[in-house]
């Protein structure tokens, strides 16, 4: 379960004391992402969310990771005054994997997204992440060709990622056929129904479902130890007390598309700016379930981590 890190690997990881030592006793960890720290939510909701949720792994068992490249080092763990950084430092630049070496090289500061995440964790032996949404298709992808590299990245890396589902913002149906061809499996923890973010439902059917978290740990052992590579995907829908639902999200998420539009922005610069406008189109309420699903996540990010660290 916990492999050697190669050592020219090694070289550019700065990994925290207390994951380390969770590591190497094979014990729970899970990674977190940083761009929802600098680039999704204001300051100072974000420093205290991203304490929080790292209160949540801890109080079900695991050892919190948030991920990060601070200074070109690539952080696995980060002390309160690199996440105070992260939340404040308006220099930190939003980066997926693409960015990964040119961020190190430089020695710049880089807030991880889904798929740079996902690949710092698998460098340090890390297969649990949690997470806000998953990036995927966007609309109108049948013109821009815009399509996160979170769904590539799971092709590939061996880390179930946790989330509530893809961002309401993005096309759900060719996201979910995009997962398809790429053999990725579209779990769904607890229900039939594919969920969107602030949402619950979607109106699409989860491919698959798991009932527990104990059973998508189950799955997460047998993909791997039969060598099919590549992530795992978790939809964890939102509690339902926090939920926004679909009929009341949809009409102010189109306003929220039309104005970006407007605007003229393209790539990584659209989802930061939907999901702050977002907040002001909601009056804060989409903050408020942003946040509870996240720390949802975190919970069950934890569960599956120590149900898998118990598999051996």
């Amino acid at each position: 379960m916990i492999h050697d890190i190669n050592p020219t690997v090694a070289a550019y990881l700065d990994i925290h004391p207390e994951v380390a030592a969770a590591l190497a006793e094979g014990r729970a960890v899970v990674a977190l992402e940083s761009t929802i720290i600098s680039h999704g939510m204001p300051f100072p909701q974000n420093v205290e969310m991203a304490r929080g949720v790292e209160d949540v792994v801890r109080a079900h068992g695991a050892v919190p990771a948030t991920i990060a490249v601070l200074g070109g080092r690539l952080k696995v763990g980060l002390t309160p005054d690199e996440l105070h950084l992260l939340a404040t430092d308006k220099g930190v630049e939003k980066i997926s994997t693409r960015d990964l070496p040119v961020t190190v090289a430089l020695g710049r500061h880089g807030a991880t997204t889904v798929a740079s995440t996902m690949r710092v964790a698998a460098l340090a032996g890390i297969r649990v992440f949690a997470t806000g949404g998953t990036g995927g298709v966007h609309r109108g992808a049948e013109r821009s060709m815009d399509v996160s590299a979170d769904l590539l990245e799971l092709a590939q890396t061996d880390v179930c990622v946790v989330s509530a589902g893809v961002k309401s913002i993005l096309d759900i149906g060719l996201t979910l056929e995009v997962l398809e061809t790429h053999g990725i499996p579209a779990l769904t923890l607890g229900s039939e129904e594919f969920p969107a973010f602030y949402s619950r439902q979607s109106g699409f059917k989860a491919p698959l479902t798991v009932a527990t978290p104990d059973e998508a740990a189950r799955v997460l052992k047998a993909k791997w130890d039969l060598g099919v590579s590549g992530g795992v995907m978790l939809a964890n829908p939102i509690p339902e007390d926090a939920e926004i639902p679909a009929a009341q999200i949809t009409p102010q998420i189109e306003q929220a598309l039309r104005d970006m539009d407007a605007l003229g922005l393209k790539g990584k610069d659209t989802t930061p700016y939907l999901l702050g406008r977002m907040v002001e189109i909601t009056g804060g309420r989409s903050l408020a379930a942003n946040i509870a699903l996240v720390r949802h996540n975190a919970m069950v990010a934890a569960q599956v981590a120590v149900a898998y660290a118990q598999l051996g």
